[in-house]
């Protein structure tokens, strides 16, 4: 599990397995997860070697026209990778589950500080490394990041993840990628 779909699966067998509902294939698949730290677990490949950090929210609201919907979404998944070959040291990226709006960006509130996400598809990611290295350091001070966005199909979004384990997490998956 290498690639982006690969932390795309581990991460969807770590959202089955804190929810009570396919334990036994997270035990049978997910052989690369070395660590947990509160609300974020570590997983690790070889080769290429790569650590990364992840995790589904806590919380999820979905409106259109200020009112609540409900909406059908894959995966809602926050991802910190390290991968030593490629220079990546703390590389975010969020996947909400959906197409986001072409020309949009996800913003990441963390405590007073806001930071912006430029989108592809279902995914996004911070625009450079320096910004990259911002909201690293911010998460690893707060305690949850809110995530808002909107659909392709004009839905907003409101996804909150908790931090706590946050700075354990990127220690453990740093560490391992040394």
């Amino acid at each position: 599990m290498t690639s982006l779909k690969g932390r795309v699966l581990a991460g969807a067998m770590i959202a089955l397995a804190g929810s009570g509902t396919g334990s036994f294939a997270v035990a049978q698949e997910s052989t690369n997860r070395v660590a947990t730290k509160t609300d974020w677990s570590v997983f690790t490949e070889a080769t290429p070697k790569e650590c990364w950090g992840v995790s589904s929210p806590k919380e999820t609201v979905n409106t259109r026209d200020g009112a609540p919907v409900s909406v059908q979404r894959s995966d809602i998944l926050l991802f910190v990778t390290f991968r030593p070959g490629s220079g990546a040291n703390g590389e975010i990226s969020f996947t909400g589950g959906y197409p986001f709006a072409p020309g949009s960006t996800v913003n990441i509130t963390i405590d007073s500080a806001s930071f912006e996400l430029f989108v592809d598809g279902e995914w996004a990611w911070p625009a450079n490394a320096t910004d990259d290295s911002a909201l690293l350091a911010a998460m690893k001070r707060g305690g949850a990041a809110v995530l808002t966005a909107r659909s392709a199909r004009g839905t907003q979004t409101k996804d909150t993840f908790s931090l706590q384990g946050f700075t354990a997490a990127m220690t453990e998956a740093e560490t391992r990628c040394k």
